[in-house]
């Protein structure tokens, strides 16, 4: 492997994080080497549902989520890929007092951040997505302008733009250490040699605290399974179905599906995972699923299951990313910990990175992400808005 001597930035990683960092900094006229110890996007991204919304409670996230939706619709021409992007909208369902009330209090904030947003009876959610089941549910928070895309398709669509812009990436590649003189970054070491940089973008996902280590940072990332299912194509009894059906959250379960090709793509949050890397299939996970269904979409149960697969979300102590510069050691910054919400904000973070690198201001303040936050429980950012 032909690997470049000197570059202005190494990034670590090749999910939608390193990818979008690669483009922006690329497009920009940086010199940029994406470092992935895999294949692009075969870690957390490539394991993502593919949903992109605006619809959360931090006013941060909010941003970032309505501006990634900016840059998923400019997609076809910049950097110019097809990433089968459908927006039906993101419908949460809401079954008790305490989370209609928080969701209230986001569509406010999704108002002041001119995002589309609005409360539903739990009748009106039915008629827009009929395979819901309104027992129990009080409301539904609404967000038209949400929707899903290919995660995969959005990776490859950044890095053949920062090829074409000059950027290196190298696949199969594992970052083995970065060294220092005093608290400047001087070279990467990776497995196919050593390059020169000043510069270090953190976007290694779940495995990003291993990297972190190398420049003596501690990031409270913990990795937990996250399973999913495609089922069969839909059959005439399904015909019902509008073909705009919104990605639909029973929010008390985190059981959701949304339109998958001929199909639905089906899954949910199991809170009893316990924390690590196993990427095996939960051989209880349909029956889990059924479970459900049963209560939220029973029809859901009708369905014969074509596929699945096994991710990993990167989750910290308040479900908020950790995002901006290490204070320790010059230009060495890092974007990861999102919490199950990074696919979907890889766009406007990629443009963030390429500004902290440029000594610009991002279009929105990140100063209350940055790791030193969980030194004290004070400074936490909670995110309740999460799947």
């Amino acid at each position: 492997m032909n690997i470049p001597q000197r570059v202005d930035v190494v990034i670590v990683g090749g999910g939608v994080m390193g990818a979008s960092a690669a483009f922006h900094l690329a497009e920009a006229g940086i010199s940029v080497a994406l470092i992935e110890k895999s294949e692009l996007a075969s870690g957390s991204t490539s394991k993502a549902a593919g949903g992109v919304r605006a619809n959360f409670s931090d006013a941060f996230n909010v941003a970032l989520g309505a501006r990634s939706l900016e840059l998923f619709a400019d997609f076809t021409n910049r950097p110019g890929y097809q990433i089968d992007l459908h927006r039906p909208g993101y419908l949460f369902a809401l079954t008790n007092q305490d989370d209609v009330a928080l969701f209230e209090r986001s569509t406010d904030i999704h108002h002041q951040h001119g995002v589309e947003s609005r409360m539903l009876t739990a009748e009106e959610a039915r008629r827009i997505s009929p395979l819901m089941s309104t027992d129990g549910v009080i409301a539904c928070s609404f967000t038209p302008n949400d929707g899903h895309c290919t995660p995969e398709a959005v990776v490859a669509g950044y890095a053949a733009g920062a090829r074409r812009h000059g950027a290196v990436v190298m696949t199969n590649t594992s970052v083995i250490g970065i060294e220092l003189t005093g608290n400047e970054i001087t070279a990467v070491n990776t497995s196919a040699g050593r390059i020169e940089t000043t510069t270090v973008i953190n976007c290694a996902g779940a495995w990003s605290p291993e990297i972190a280590k190398f420049v003596g940072l501690e990031l409270p990332v913990t990795p937990y399974r996250r399973e999913l299912v495609v089922t069969e194509a839909l059959g005439q009894e399904f015909s019902d179905l509008p073909a705009a059906m919104p990605m639909t959250i029973d929010y008390s379960s985190s059981l959701y599906w949304h339109r998958e090709g001929q199909g639905l793509l089906m899954g949910f949050s199991d809170k009893t995972n316990p924390a690590g890397f196993e990427l095996r299939r939960d051989p209880e996970f349909l029956s889990k699923l059924g479970e459900l269904a049963a209560t939220r979409a029973p029809r859901l149960m009708e369905l014969g299951i074509k596929t699945g697969w096994v991710g990993l979300y990167e989750v910290t102590p308040d479900h908020n990313a950790i995002l901006g510069e290490y204070k320790a050691v010059s230009r060495f910054f890092y974007a990861t910990g999102f919490s199950g919400h990074g696919f979907l904000q890889g766009p406007a973070i990629g443009e963030i990175l390429r500004d902290l690198y440029l000594n610009q201001t991002p279009f929105v303040d990140i100063s209350k992400l940055s790791a030193e936050r969980f030194a004290s429980p004070g400074l936490l950012r909670p995110e309740f808005n999460i799947v």
